[in-house]
């Protein structure tokens, strides 16, 4: 630990010449949850000069459990250290305590609880040790020993050594398999760590994997395979401390992640994010205030948490009869979920805004509310009166999709019989009719001769505002390379859906991994300004590691670790879908 001289000028001095570096070169910070002890909120120091060696720049986080005040700290962190100490209340997994349980402090499980919910809600990257391994895998739904001495029904090692602890007492054996620890140890199989618990976790939490194990079967490590979080049982810290270098290998794994995370935001801050295809208005009915956490996987909370600044809502009909009294009600059901949508901007209007335009989102984003874009999906509301389009564009509608599952008045669908072999003629006059008021055709849906037939018709680029590569997943709903070619030979934009059937032909696997494969794909073939993401969110889009708004920025984590640059990241956050709907909009016709 460094110490300067006790010279009250030299160190104003130091500290007045001292230019600090931009912000976004600035080490990310690295919050640490303290203990509770005595009525102190502290920390061993090796936490610090851990995360400081490491190249983070440490923030302790006092045990409260206020959850305004800890909202406020963790909105200004990059990544979390969950550090040791006491006993877990077993009452937090529906357990009575046991005669060995020891020390329990519920104060500083809430506040664990808390800040682990609050940071991972924002998608921070997180390093759990020792208790921060056990309270993490309780706070995803895992179990624990309260006590492995009378629990775990292996002879067991000593886990509470009392040899200093800096010093190794036992080894772990690292789980076969790709897993983060492997990747930070070099793909080491075996590891001498200390040990001080007679806690540990008894099942992993849904979605985590084990990575490290002891010789008496006891969890020593896990992770989550798609996130940046992992843990371990042993005190990584006060090895790495003492320089270490394997154990310094972790910390620089959970800093450099967390340097990751605040050039995400970065992006995030400075670029318009668009998700261009979410079916919230499914569960609008009723009571439902999109300002509020009540259900779905498309809130304000959730696009706030996320960084995430517009989204397309869509009037989603499915195909039903088509007499004139069924295409009527249609029209009135899409109508309806529209207007209710510009009821939700009257309930939240300091938060969000209805967008017309893509200047229109720029403009709500400087002015910090988010854009809330309309759509139809399923030209089935447009039933057999054209002037529908106008009707539905003056409500805000920036795109219709053609059909959906089933073939309908317009045009083919990707399921079902080839009724028109493409666009019949109704929906030819319905392309042009779009071309003229500027709403944008998409092609999400329809079948492979809808589409060639709506790129002919079309005299502005076409969308798919919610398709992935068939090359990698062969679905009929999904777009081949040849299909990929003609939308960008077009100008058009494929927006990347994560809708799992569509992701991985294993749909139960289908994961962020698999969708940024589709991103890579698309981009190799057809290159960087014709790709985009439509999340399908509340209409069954969702993947391991990506399950709602707010956690779409892993997707720019992923992307920035892939080595795309803010440009390109911009580009398929919005840009390219905002430059076709500009083109779109640009008709005479089009008086929005």
């Amino acid at each position: 630990m460094k110490l300067r001289r006790p010279n009250l000028e030299a160190i104003y001095r130091e500290v007045d010449h001292y230019i600090p570096k931009k912000e976004n070169l600035q080490p990310p910070r690295i919050g640490i949850s303290a203990n509770r002890k005595d009525g102190l909120s502290c920390i061993a120091e090796t936490y610090v000069q851990a995360v400081l060696k490491a190249g983070g720049a440490p923030v302790l986080i006092p045990v409260i459990t206020d959850i305004e005040a800890l909202t406020a700290i963790v909105n200004g962190l990059d990544g979390l250290v969950m550090s040791g100490g006491g006993d877990i209340n077993p009452l937090y997994m529906q357990e009575e305590p046991i005669p060995a349980l020891q020390d329990v402090d519920t104060y500083r499980d809430e506040y664990d609880l808390i800040l682990l919910r609050l940071a991972t809600n924002r998608q921070l990257p997180v390093m759990g040790i020792c208790r921060g391994h056990q309270i993490l895998n309780v706070a995803f739904g895992g179990s624990i020993y309260q006590d492995i001495h009378t629990q775990h029904n292996q002879k067991l090692l000593k886990h509470s050594q009392t040899l200093p602890r800096e010093q190794v007492s036992h080894s772990i054996t690292l789980n076969e398999g790709p897993s983060k620890l492997r990747t930070m140890l070099d793909d080491k199989k075996e590891l001498l760590v200390n040990s001080f618990h007679h806690q540990a976790i008894k099942e992993p939490a849904p979605e985590f994997i084990t990575t490290a194990t002891a010789p008496d079967g006891i969890n020593e490590a896990m992770e989550h395979p798609e996130k940046e979080i992992f843990s371990v049982q042993w005190h990584p810290e006060a090895m790495a401390a003492n320089d270490d270098e394997q154990m310094l290998k972790l910390f620089r794994h959970h800093v450099e992640s967390s340097r990751l995370f605040k050039k995400a935001k970065y992006i995030h801050h400075r670029n318009v994010t668009l998700d261009s295809h979410t079916d919230t208005p499914m569960i609008f009915p009723g009571e439902f205030n999109i300002g509020l956490k009540e259900g779905g996987k498309v809130n304000l909370p959730f696009m706030e948490e996320g960084l995430i600044d517009a989204t397309i809502m869509v009037a989603y009909i499915p195909q039903g009869p088509r007499d004139d009294a069924s295409l009527l009600k249609a029209t009135d059901f899409a109508m309806n979920r529209l207007q209710e949508i510009h009821r939700q901007m009257e309930l939240n209007r300091t938060r969000m805004c209805i967008a017309y335009t893509p200047q229109e989102v720029h403009v709500l984003k400087a002015a910090g509310k988010k854009a809330i874009m309309l759509g139809v999906e399923n030209g089935y509301a447009i039933g057999k009166d054209i002037e529908n389009i106008t009707r539905f564009r003056k409500m805000g509608v920036s795109y219709i999709t053609l059909c959906h599952n089933g073939s309908n008045d317009i045009c083919d669908s990707a399921r079902g019989d080839a009724e028109w072999n493409g666009l019949s003629p109704f929906g030819k006059e319905v392309v042009r009719k779009m071309n003229e008021t500027g709403v944008l055709v998409d092609i999400s849906h329809a079948a492979e001769s809808t589409f060639y037939d709506a790129l002919e018709t079309s005299t502005y680029p076409i969308i798919a505002s919610h398709s992935s590569a068939r090359a990698l997943c062969n679905h009929p709903r999904n777009l081949t390379d040849e299909q990929l070619k003609a939308l960008a030979e077009q100008g058009g934009v494929a927006q990347i859906c994560l809708y799992k059937g569509f992701i991985n032909e294993d749909a139960e696997k289908a994961s962020l991994s698999d969708a940024i494969r589709h991103i890579d794909h698309i981009v190799d073939l057809i290159g960087i300004n014709h790709v985009g993401i439509g999340s399908d969110f509340d209409g069954d889009g969702e993947l391991i590691g990506c399950r709602a708004s707010n956690e779409l920025i892993n997707i720019t984590m992923r992307l920035l670790k892939e080595g795309y640059t803010e440009n390109d990241i911009a580009k398929i956050w919005g840009g390219n879908l905002l430059r076709v709907m500009n083109k779109a909009q640009s008709a005479p016709d089009n008086s929005l």
